[in-house]
């Protein structure tokens, strides 16, 4: 069993060490819990569990505490992928829920997997996911100031269970005062992608990374035979051509882990049962 997840980017020069440190705290509790939650659990239900906490975690830019767009609305974008049905659901743009990643799980046994916008919150409305605002006053005061948040970003989970199965999920709360109706990567395959070969979520520019396809090429590559850093240093060497900001993190089926960042630093956490390593 392993496990990895990833809380967005942060700043060195104008995060504080408090912070920092408050962040690698809660990344180490959330990856523990998740990892317990694995010993009896799927891959898929794990990587739903890990990634509601991180949306629950005021320090992480997904659910409570997402960014306010251009009209002082919160909308927000969560996918699931289970690696070995290939199944892939998600909501994009979904308004007053709160956990995204929830909502996603609930479309994997619908024929319409993946919902933006107004029916997005319809379903969640109709499946009985209560109303509630994510906003918190700190990201009031950050809109109201035309200042952007630093260091928070998109926050994601990969799990390899006890069968060898595979799943990755991935939310964010947006990028912060982008346009009303912009769709980043995070309910797409590329920024959260999984296969029988790997597992991946991403985080940095959701423009970028869907230039990229970076999840997707990296399945695809592992599925085509490449190594777990050959499928990814290639990968992020394509994206350098075009100075794309990303972050990955990947877990294959025989445990390796990987992470990668275009522009450090990417906020990660992993887990063998064994060994633990968080970001610096």
């Amino acid at each position: 069993m392993k496990l990895i997840i990833h809380g967005g980017f942060f700043s060195e020069s104008s995060t504080s060490l408090e912070t920092k440190i408050a962040k690698q705290e809660a990344l180490k509790r959330i990856l523990l819990n998740s990892y317990d939650f694995l010993e009896s659990h799927s891959a898929l239900e794990t990587v739903i569990y890990a990634v509601e906490q991180l949306e629950d975690d005021l320090l992480f830019n997904a659910g409570i505490g997402s960014q306010i767009q251009s009209d002082g609305k919160i909308r927000m974008s969560a996918s699931v992928m289970d690696g070995s049905s290939k199944k892939f659901s998600g909501v994009i743009n979904i308004e007053n829920v709160k956990n995204p990643i929830r909502v996603a799980e609930r479309l994997m046994s619908y024929d319409d997997r993946v919902l933006g916008g107004e029916g997005a919150i319809k379903f969640a409305r109709d499946n009985d996911f209560a109303e509630f605002n994510p906003e918190i006053p700190q990201r009031r005061l950050e809109f109201e100031e035309k200042l952007k948040s630093l260091g928070t970003g998109t926050v994601g989970c990969v799990a390899l269970d006890k069968t060898g199965k595979i799943a990755a999920a991935t939310s964010t709360g947006g990028k912060g005062f982008e346009m009303p109706g912009r769709i980043s990567d995070s309910a797409t395959t590329a920024g959260n992608y999984a296969n029988e070969f790997c597992g991946i979520s991403c985080t940095g520019v959701g423009e970028d990374i869907v230039s990229g396809a970076v999840a997707t090429k990296i399945g695809i590559r592992m599925s085509d035979g490449f190594e777990i850093g050959a499928a990814v240093e290639k990968t992020f060497k394509e994206l350098a051509e075009f100075d794309g900001f990303a972050g990955a993190i990947v877990l294959d089926a025989k445990g390796n882990f990987y992470h990668q960042d275009s522009h450090p630093s990417m906020v990660f956490a992993s887990y063998d049962g064994e060994k633990f390593e968080v970001f610096r």
